[in-house]
């Protein structure tokens, strides 16, 4: 297991974990978000128009930040306002996300693809850390954002278990009318939620495109939300866990592009079965956790207040 592979785990699970982090803090909440991959995508892509509009890498991560969670909101209300089916809503979100990225992407730069000088996110280089061997090769030279996702980790696992709103926000997950009982505004913690999930995803979107391709393309999130929601499953709806799983996903990324190229015996591995190793993981993942896993109990049931009931 070398330096460069591990390196390359943590570059390519940080859109994986960002997504997972904004399905735990969602469905901790009560909310099943599988719009995270509609976020990630308007996030990528709205991310590069704001870089190219503005040159600045802090305004694009803002416009991203933003645009996802307009995409969050659209689902929170059909979620908890309309209590219409989450994983309908979840989905027709993420096939509008498709349709209007790859239409915008052509009226805006039509058939030359964005530019190539786009402000990029930049690497973070730790001198002390770069002159040790093996860990400076892995950790040193990582991206602002990947730094900024473990950092996120920390944070979000503090404000879950350690603080009275997180607390508040897992109670409402968990039992929505005791929550509303002692106090808590249920609807709104929904939406708050919900909302902030759609910025982590629309996160993860613009680091994939401002950080690792430094362009948009159709579809470039390559089903990473999806992924996301199954490493959020793998780590039992923590954000710690959610890492663990992100960087076996991100692992199993890099896994198959250090393979490329390898053979058995006299027989070449075809590149394109190597490419499928992070979405059997995926399927594994799910399969083995999905019925060992205990969601949060009130996790995909809309939720009418006293005074509608």
């Amino acid at each position: 297991m070398g330096a460069g592979v591990l390196a390359a785990t943590l570059r390519l699970a940080t859109p994986i974990l960002l997504a997972a982090l904004g399905g735990v803090v969602s469905e901790r909440a009560g909310v099943v978000n599988i719009a995270l991959e509609g976020c990630m995508l308007v996030g990528a892509f709205f991310g590069v128009v704001a870089a190219d509009q503005s040159h600045s890498v802090v305004v694009a991560l803002v416009a991203a930040m933003a645009v996802g969670a307009g995409l969050a909101a659209i689902h929170a209300v059909a979620a908890i306002h309309l209590r219409s089916d989450q994983i309908v809503s979840g989905m027709a979100l993420n096939i509008l996300a498709l349709g209007l990225t790859s239409y915008l992407d052509y009226q805006f730069y039509g058939t030359t693809g964005t530019p190539s000088d786009l402000a990029g996110v930049p690497d973070i280089e730790i001198a002390p850390l770069a002159a040790v061997p093996f860990i400076g090769d892995v950790i040193a030279h990582q991206n602002a954002i990947v730094w900024a996702g473990l950092a996120l980790v920390v944070l979000i696992q503090v404000f879950l278990f350690r603080t009275v709103p997180g607390l508040r926000l897992r109670a409402v997950g968990e039992h929505p009318r005791a929550a509303e009982t002692v106090g808590i505004a249920v609807r709104q913690t929904r939406y708050w939620a919900v909302i902030a999930s759609g910025m982590l995803a629309a996160l993860g979107g613009a680091y994939l495109s401002l950080s690792v391709a430094h362009s948009f393309t159709d579809g470039m999130t390559g089903g990473r939300g999806f992924i996301g929601l199954a490493a959020m499953i793998f780590g039992r709806w923590t954000p710690v866990g959610a890492l663990v799983a992100s960087l076996i996903f991100g692992y199993g990324t890099a896994l198959s592009f250090s393979l490329q190229g390898a053979s058995i015996g006299d027989v070449r591995v075809p590149v394109q079965l190597l490419s499928t190793l992070p979405y059997v993981l995926t399927i594994l993942a799910v399969a083995g956790f999905v019925g060992r896993s205990r969601p949060p109990a009130a996790d995909g049931i809309p939720y009418e207040t006293e005074g509608h009931a």
